[in-house]
């Protein structure tokens, strides 16, 4: 998972005398700094950047959570309270998936949530987005009888890899269902 906060005023990460802030200075597009622990990443854009222009700087991630980008045509779940707002921003047409309120506020058929029901939004993001569409998953790998998620990348390495090795075995082409268990040595 990853989250994105869009901020409209504009920010700053790195601090004044700080050696990033001063190649920033100096005139550097984009600055990293990086550790064994963490990694950022500083960089000049022209204008502000769409989500789907952000996302491929994340990386693989199953889940982008984003604050902010309402106008983004993405699914949203908003979160309104009305001492904030009069009315909430966002409507069935510009994909809202879920209302998270502590008023009455009618959403028609959008599913509303309280604000402290955060295992209910959970729940409701795991049906509504990592489930739909989702292949049927071709590689499964247990550790100690627990599943270990793996990504379509990674199940596309395993079964080529597996179905390469086994039809490299006398009279076996490699197609069809492979088991493979080792047990504890």
């Amino acid at each position: 998972m990853a989250t994105i906060k869009h901020d409209t005023h504009g920010f700053e990460v790195d601090r004044e005398g700080k050696d990033s802030w001063r190649h920033a200075q100096a005139g550097a597009q984009v600055v990293v700094i990086s550790s064994p622990q963490k990694l950022a990443l500083i960089k000049r854009v022209e204008a502000d950047l769409t989500l789907d222009q952000i996302a491929p700087l994340i990386g693989k991630v199953d889940l982008i959570l984003t604050e902010g980008y309402k106008r983004e045509e993405k699914p949203k779940i908003e979160v309104y309270r009305r001492a904030a707002h009069p009315e909430p921003l966002c409507t069935r047409e510009n994909q809202l998936i879920a209302m998270v309120t502590d008023d009455p506020v009618d959403v028609g058929e959008v599913p509303r949530f309280a604000l402290d029901d955060a295992a209910g939004v959970t729940d409701h993001l795991e049906e509504v987005i990592l489930k739909v569409g989702l292949p049927e998953a071709r590689v499964r790998l247990r550790i100690d009888g627990l599943p270990i998620p793996l990504s379509a990348f990674v199940q596309s390495i395993i079964e080529k890899t597996l179905r390469g090795m086994v039809s490299s075995l006398k009279g076996q082409d490699g197609r069809g269902q492979i088991v493979v268990e080792i047990d504890k040595g």
